[in-house]
């Protein structure tokens, strides 16, 4: 699952909500929720150990990504221990497999639901948005059933997560949270629109989370609904452990997002990491790797339908001057316009193209700094990405040098974003 950007935040906006809890004092001392499911299991849900339910779990969970937050490096599949460092300290991802001391192996299907669907874990204590039950509450009960299957066939793992920090302790604040930004609800189906669309409305605003990266958030962390799927920025490994800030795109049709893309791109891009108009790099590698590339065609289609779909968002900015682009001009061709093009169409299997790309147009360029610095390249040991794995200038560009060759990106072609500075790119380093 995609990880929020800057957890610390979300700590201290909660500590700031503290002001407000005299007004809110009864929304604290509420009884904790109870699930709102009326669904009444069949005998091969209770059972739990249904071949096809399980079959069926597996493939949500695919769905949702749970492997990239719960099965870190070296370790066992969904065994926890994923760190999300933050400068007010590390939060690491739980264990979920089905050992009965360490993992969920004495959760209920009812602790799973109410995990999924409300943001409260087994014990009865609440959880952090980091883990994206704002979207997660959309699963219908018959699916969470099915990956409560799935996860109860996984081979149980004893390993035990390091213990967070104090200030992850505090939850009592996320009460107000949820009562401010949090809207409860399974997926309702648009009976107006055709299944197709349906289906990918649910892939990508439940399981799929997109939102979590691909909308903007507030102060207090929450999302801006009014924006949403308008690009975002989260936190994620350059290499090894090392933590920099990455922009996710733009997924609306504007022409700093996906105008460009059709349905058929945005397919070939969920399966294979690559098309036309781009590859994967960064913290998709880990969305295509371990989820969108194991799913059916059927289903990455109606994911591409749905996203084409969103109703057209643009962030209003300055765009980059003339005197800004002229001053990458000489570093392109020296070092870019064999790959890309003195257009900026890309070259065949040499390297996509730049121009509409919403990567170089996304409002928060911290991806389009982070492939200058550090290079692009498809997921290790997978036949995923079909372009020339772009090689890093981290050492051969100064701060102020791809400051400039990204504005340079920035403001042709016809492209339209904001300045790029090398203070900027000092802190992607």
């Amino acid at each position: 699952m995609p990880r929020p950007r800057n957890l610390y935040r979300v700590l201290a906006a909660l500590a700031a909500l503290a002001a407000i809890l005299v007004s809110v004092i009864s929304v604290v001392s509420e009884p904790q929720p109870t699930s709102a499911s009326t669904e009444t299991s069949t005998p091969a849900e209770r059972a739990g150990d249904s071949n096809a339910l399980a079959e069926r779990g597996r493939y949500l969970a695919l769905a949702a990504n749970c492997a990239s937050c719960h099965s870190r490096p070296g370790g066992a599949p969904f065994s926890g221990g994923v760190a999300f460092e933050t400068p007010v300290g590390t939060i690491y991802s739980s264990n979920i497999t089905p050992d009965a001391e360490h993992g969920i192996g004495k959760w209920t299907l009812q602790d799973l639901r109410r995990a999924l669907h409300e943001g409260i874990s087994a014990k009865g204590y609440r959880l952090f948005p980091a883990f994206p039950y704002t979207s997660f509450t959309k699963i219908t009960d018959q699916d969470v059933s099915a990956i409560y299957a799935y996860l109860r066939t996984v081979t149980a793992d004893t390993y035990s997560p390091p213990t967070n920090g104090i200030l992850f302790e505090q939850r009592w604040a996320m009460a107000i949270w949820n009562r401010l930004f949090f809207r409860p609800g399974r997926f309702v189906p648009d009976p107006t629109r055709p299944a197709q669309w349906n289906t990918g409305a649910y892939l990508v605003e439940a399981l799929g989370h997109c939102d979590a990266c691909h909308t903007p958030r507030n102060s207090f962390m929450a999302e801006v609904e009014a924006r949403a799927y308008q690009g975002g920025s989260i936190s994620e490994r350059v290499d090894g452990e090392k933590m920099r800030l990455w922009s996710a795109v733009n997924l609306t049709s504007s022409p700093s997002g996906l105008k460009a893309w059709s349905e058929a791109d945005l397919a070939k891009y969920f399966h294979a990491g690559f098309s036309l108009r781009g590859g994967t790099f960064g913290p998709m590698n880990e969305v295509i790797a371990n989820s969108t590339s194991q799913l059916t065609d059927s289903d990455v289609h109606a994911m591409a339908a749905y996203i084409k779909s969103l109703p057209q968002g643009e962030a209003a900015g300055t765009p980059v001057t003339a005197e800004s682009v002229a001053a990458g001009a000489a570093i392109y061709h020296e070092r870019c316009e064999k790959c890309h093009g003195s257009s900026g169409r890309g070259g065949m299997f040499m390297g996509p193209p730049l121009a509409g790309s919403a990567v170089v147009q996304a409002e928060d360029p911290a991806s389009l700094i982070n492939a200058v610095l550090y290079g692009a390249a498809p997921p290790k040991g997978t036949s995923l990405g079909a372009w020339e794995t772009m090689r890093p200038y981290a050492d051969v560009l100064s701060d102020s040098q791809a400051a400039d060759v990204a504005n340079y990106v920035r403001g042709t072609w016809g492209n339209h974003a904001s300045r790029v500075d090398a203070a900027m790119v000092g802190k992607q380093r």
